[in-house]
């Protein structure tokens, strides 16, 4: 199968490591170039239709409003946003191995009850007094997928929130983030975008409930009429939980989504799925036995971590994670990238 968008990419080498990195297409480096001549000739016109563009954007790929989405620099900025509303003593439920951005805002709070379960049980274990479930729709270590409808069906009989990183999916999985209280993205992976943005949305249930620690004078409903002592008034939307966006930036961000957008998630999705089964397929014949995702676009093998090393040698970009050696396969990946990296593996003896 051929990459979906070759045309928007140069890459050299044989590049399977999405789930770290994603390659900016031709159109955001252009409109990144753009933006700097422009910056640098004192035109700040742009930053406002940037941010703009890039929220709506990401808010139509997301199922929702751009009114429910805000803006930022990092996705554990946002995790720490949640973390901080949490009233002493809440119990917060995340799975065993789940990345750190995620975690780590709930667990430096001491004062929080931090349960950690493995991921087929998360949805088991939540409780009465769960006040939130913390969870990566895909986990980063080794691609696999959440079981968000359990997920989700068991909060809402327990009467918990749930709070959702996306950032391993959102660009190949199509992402429902209506019906979750929180879904924070760091778009840098798989939705192409350069790194130092983040999305946040925020449902209106719980919206007046959440306390916007890091507004700033953007956060305000007049922005303009807000540059001075407090906010007398915060944005009726999302916007009021903006956190500092990186203005640059949000210029190939918007550009990076147009292509996501173009081609479509679920388009996408398909392809990068077939190429991960291809690869699935290919490591079995191998000798080995790749970890058991549920349908993902990232393929993680136990026992070829030590490949990592000779491979980059060769032009193949994989990581080795949790003693895995990771596969990551997007648009711009084709079946003969995937039998490049098979070939270059050793068979198991």
């Amino acid at each position: 199968m051929d990459s979906l968008s070759s045309a928007e990419f140069t890459h050299p080498t044989t590049y399977l490591n999405t789930a770290s990195s994603g390659l900016l297409p031709a159109r955001t480096a252009a409109a990144l170039h753009r933006a700097v001549d422009e910056l640098a000739a004192g035109d700040f016109s742009g930053p406002e239709r940037w941010i703009d563009t890039a929220r709506a954007g990401y808010a139509r790929l997301a199922g929702v409003s751009a009114d429910r989405v805000a803006v930022g620099s990092s996705a554990s900025v946002h995790a720490g946003l949640i973390a901080s509303g949490l009233a002493p003593g809440a119990e917060v439920l995340v799975a065993d191995g789940d990345f750190s951005s995620l975690v780590n805002p709930f667990a430096v709070r001491r004062d929080l009850s931090l349960r950690i379960v493995p991921l087929k049980r998360l949805a088991e274990e939540i409780r009465a007094q769960t006040a939130l479930v913390a969870v990566s729709t895909v986990q980063s270590a080794d691609g696999r997928v959440a079981d968000l409808a359990a997920i989700r069906e068991a909060a809402t009989r327990c009467g918990a929130r749930v709070f959702l990183d996306a950032t391993q999916s959102a660009g190949w999985l199509p992402l429902d983030a209506g019906a979750f209280d929180y879904v924070m993205c760091a778009p840098f992976k798989w939705m192409l975008c350069p790194r130092g943005a983040a999305f946040l949305t925020v449902a209106e249930s719980v919206a007046d409930a959440t306390t916007p620690v890091f507004a700033g004078w953007t956060a305000g409903e007049s922005p303009y009429d807000s540059t001075y002592g407090p906010i007398t008034r915060l944005a009726s939307s999302a916007r009021r939980f903006d956190a500092s966006p990186a203005f640059l930036v949000y210029a190939g961000v918007m550009a990076s989504l147009s292509v996501i957008e173009e081609i479509g998630v679920a388009t996408i999705g398909e392809h990068n799925k077939a190429l991960a089964r291809r690869f699935e397929e290919g490591v079995r014949s191998l000798g080995y036995e790749p970890v058991p995702t549920g349908g993902s676009a990232i393929v993680s093998v136990p026992g070829l971590d030590h490949a990592v090393p000779g491979l980059e040698k060769a032009g193949i970009t994989v990581a080795g994670r949790a003693g895995n050696l990771r596969a990551a396969f997007h648009l711009y990946n084709s079946s003969s990238d995937v039998d490049t990296l098979l070939e270059a593996l050793p068979a198991r003896r």
